[in-house]
């Protein structure tokens, strides 16, 4: 199930500091396919990994759902689980609303306006997506959110993991960068509005690398661990509990 035709194009000129606003709202399904490289393969990637681990009778909870893409084509399924969209942003979650109100399985979504750095929905987990989310959380505030995750989730069950990383070394990471840039500007998007944007996520959006991530996984207790997605600077991970 794809979003209505009418979802508009990305030109936000950000100002300010990066925020989760109703403008960003408005455009934030085409941002996504424009700005993250590969964006529908490692959202299909996500979604073939979490079927494989969904279970009957537990939760794939969405933390930092936005406007729910990462659990739209799980819905459409008739695999009988539950499903948690959790974001702390007031005009995603009216997005999310709106595009699930009349779906036909919506009676198995719960959509959650939640911080969390301070709680996790009250369920037994199987799946949990972190899709481009701990990123933008204070990096003291990131184990206690894999704690929490770990601490809900079943024996055998998964997080899934994808975060826009730091390269190995400042050279490594001024190339990826730069080429970054020019896949975004071969999207349509001006230099100005990409320089624009890289100013305003400055100390909102704080990558790690991809050791540190690997390592804050194995820390809150997932035992096994692989990257099953990467391109340059951003990269996914499935991590077993």
């Amino acid at each position: 199930m794809s979003l209505p035709d009418a979802s508009e194009i990305d030109r936000t000129m950000p100002t300010s500091a990066w925020r989760f606003d109703e403008d960003v709202a408005e455009v934030f399904d085409n941002m996504l396919h424009r700005s993250i490289p590969q964006y529908g393969e490692m959202r299909n990637c996500c979604v073939q990994l979490a079927r494989n681990y969904r279970k009957p009778e537990t939760a794939v909870v969405d933390l930092g759902c936005s406007i729910g893409g990462s659990l739209r084509d799980l819905i459409d399924d008739t695999f009988d689980c539950r499903y948690v969209a959790v974001d702390n942003s007031a005009p995603m979650i009216d997005k999310i609303r709106e595009f699930f109100r009349n779906h036909p399985n919506a009676h198995r979504l719960t959509i959650e306006q939640m911080d969390i750095r301070n709680s996790y929905p009250s369920c037994e987990t199987s799946v949990t997506l972190l899709i481009l989310t701990l990123q933008f959380v204070p990096i003291e505030d990131r184990v206690k959110i894999l704690r929490q995750v770990y601490d809900h989730t079943i024996p055998g069950g998964v997080v899934l993991l994808v975060e826009k990383v730091l390269g190995s070394s400042s050279g490594l990471d001024s190339t990826m960068i730069k080429n970054y840039h020019d896949f975004k500007h071969s999207r349509g998007y001006s230099w100005e509005a990409i320089e624009a944007k890289q100013k305003s996520l400055e100390n909102v959006l704080v990558p790690q690398t991809a050791e540190w991530n690997i390592e804050q996984l194995r820390f809150t207790g997932f035992s096994e661990i692989d990257c099953f997605w990467r391109w340059m600077n951003f990269a996914g991970w499935i991590a077993v509990k």
